[in-house]
């Protein structure tokens, strides 16, 4: 971690991917597209793949609706939904503006866990509509990813999803990013020799993100009666002056004030950190929003994530320098990135696999262990502390904790032993690779930079 590097050669490093993006976007004309599974021997197989021959298993699925698994593609099909109204850090640029990030999405899911995954991008913001179109999906896909939708209505949303769907529902700004923190904080934790139940904490921001890691570290362990979140108006409670405001509009952050800071403890950011043992901030980006005098006023040994990108709210050798024993962000460049793809492609072919109808938070736990028990066996340390994606074992490993985890908890269709699990995942994930390898050898995946 070398502090010598300047803002301006950070952010001219940050900017290179965007320049890079601007000349192959369209020179590839997007990132995803549909490949065949079956064979064409000649024309003549198109009367068993369409017309007359497809007609015997439609109606066998007519007679049983859960054959679709076995008979179509139904089980490793996953919807990228976005209304595009919070899209990365760009904020509404509505659908059209939204589908390279989804196209991305899918990229990740075919790469990472040999998942199917479509970017269907909605002109439509009412959240009950995006429901109802959420819900008549259902039969073509084996679950829903939905993304970048704005707060407070994700919530909503999710929540909705989840109680009335019969196939799994995921919010990947809520529960990708919580999974993946809960993975390094486990391992953080089990460095500085202390446990989550007598750990205090401390959540900086209160969106989706900041909302849905504080949810997913009370079900993790964490004492609610240790933890505060904060917001842009300060730390919550529920003696705040806009209390009214959060009961009827926000009501996931009033759950946290009835939930969290028995004390009613008043104050802004620096005030919420005094003692804290953990810091976690998903908030804006930096440097600055977090200032090192404040992570002085910590506990020993403190733990600082400073999830916000393109910068992190501090810099890690700022934090480090004013007392935090482990410091995490969301970059690439610095050591223990939390980065939802450790997540959500090994979560979903897990959950396709047994066929699960829902994801739990039992789940996304399942997930975070698991990929910090990937790290903890290659030898954790304060710059370690979470699995590198290019790790293969993470994705089969994540499949199976949360596959085994749904058919224990009673949700998943299908009842699979974890070694056949684990064979599943890697037989799918590894022809998922290495048919872009073979394409991209064969040039059916052109290299820009050859004429």
């Amino acid at each position: 971690m070398d502090k010598k590097v300047t803002v301006e050669e950070l952010l001219a490093k940050a900017q290179q991917p965007s320049k890079d993006a601007l000349r192959l976007h369209p020179f590839y004309r997007g990132k995803v597209g549909v490949s065949l599974k079956c064979r064409v021997r000649s024309f003549h197989d198109f009367a068993i793949w369409y017309t007359p021959g497809v007609a015997a298993p439609c109606m066998e699925i007519n007679k049983d609706p859960e054959k679709a698994y076995e008979m179509t593609n139904k089980g490793n099909f996953v919807a990228v939904v976005s209304d595009g109204t919070r899209v990365l850090g760009l904020g509404d640029i509505g659908p059209e503006a939204a589908m390279p990030v989804m196209e991305g999405k899918a990229l990740l899911y075919k790469y990472l866990g040999g998942v199917d995954a479509f970017p269907i991008c909605l002109r439509e913001k009412d959240p009950d509509k995006i429901i109802y179109i959420v819900k008549a999906l259902q039969p073509t896909f084996g679950g829903v990813n939905l993304e970048d939708i704005s707060h407070p209505k994700c919530f909503h949303i999710l929540d909705t999803l989840r109680a009335e769907c019969e196939i799994p529902i995921w919010h990947d700004d809520q529960q990708g990013t919580a999974c993946v923190t809960v993975a390094g904080l486990i391992n953080a934790l089990k460095i500085v020799n202390k446990k989550i139940e007598e750990v205090k904490v401390t959540v900086v921001g209160s969106g989706a993100a900041g909302i849905a890691i504080a949810r997913l570290l009370i079900a993790a362990g964490v004492n609610p009666e240790n933890m505060l979140s904060v917001d842009s108006k300060g730390i919550l409670s529920k003696d705040r002056a806009d209390r009214e405001a959060l009961q009827t509009k926000y009501k996931e952050k009033w759950d946290l004030c009835l939930k969290t800071n028995p004390k009613n403890k008043q104050g802004d950011v620096a005030e919420s950190i005094k003692g804290a043992d953990v810091l976690i901030s998903v908030s804006s980006s930096g440097p600055g929003v977090i200032k090192p005098e404040w992570i002085k006023t910590m506990a020993r040994d403190a733990i600082v994530f400073a999830e916000a990108n393109p910068i992190p709210e501090i810099w890690p050798w700022e934090a480090k320098e004013a007392g935090a024993r482990i410091v995490a962000t969301g970059r690439s460049d610095f050591p223990n990135q939390v980065n939802n793809s450790l997540g959500f492609p090994g979560i979903f072919r897990g959950t396709l696999d047994v066929r699960a109808k829902t994801i739990t938070d039992e789940m996304c736990i399942a997930a975070a262990n698991e990929l910090a028990k990937v790290a903890e066996d290659n030898g954790i340390n304060e710059e370690y502390i979470i699995p590198n994606m290019d790790q293969w074992e993470v994705f089969p490993r994540e499949a199976v904790a949360v596959g085994r985890k749904a058919i224990e908890q009673g949700v998943a269709r299908k009842d699979i032993p974890a070694d056949e699990l684990y064979k599943m995942a890697e037989n799918t994930i590894r022809k998922a690779r290495e048919e872009v390898q073979l394409l991209m050898k064969e040039g059916f995946i052109p290299d820009p930079d050859k004429k």
